[in-house]
């Protein structure tokens, strides 16, 4: 399951290797709408086969899997600006996961409405202040246009 190559066993301690697995698998939320609660979309790296992802689900996260289907995406074609030639990105796989009926699954909401407001409000009450600064600063300098701002 392990491209890595490990060292090499010698006697003595400590014994200092961690086993890492090659496999990654990324959450991405569908581009539909109609996506039924028990499907799931992953980018998985390009190693995987379906009986890895549902293994891996299954093992480490404790999913209950029914079945996984997978393809690849081929990456765009894109044209350097200013360059002329052509790029190629990477394809990567992408891995549907449908899980029991029962089970439901939400993307989760990482930027709450009610957060976004409160940064908004405290932007527009910075904004005010940096305003009466600038019309304090203008009202003080106004019989002397040629002066600059720095020079007091």
């Amino acid at each position: 399951m392990s491209t890595r190559l490990y060292p090499l066993f010698q006697s003595g301690n400590p014994q200092l290797r961690v086993f890492l697995p090659n496999f990654w698998m990324k959450l991405v939320k569908p581009t539909i709408d109609n996506n039924p609660k028990n499907k799931v979309q992953f980018e998985v790296s390009m190693g995987m086969s379906q009986f890895d992802v549902k293994n891996y689900l299954e093992k480490i996260y404790n999913v209950p899997v029914v079945h996984v289907r997978t393809y690849i995406q081929q990456g765009k074609f894109k044209r350097v600006p200013g360059k002329g030639y052509i790029v190629k990105e990477e394809d990567f796989k992408v891995a549907f996961v449908t899980m029991p009926k029962d089970v439901k699954f939400e993307f989760p909401n990482i930027f709450p409405a009610d957060k976004v407001d409160q940064e908004i409000e405290n932007e527009k009450k910075n904004m005010d202040t940096l305003k009466e600064g600038f019309l304090a600063h203008k009202k003080r300098n106004q019989l002397r246009p040629d002066v600059p701002g720095w020079f007091l």
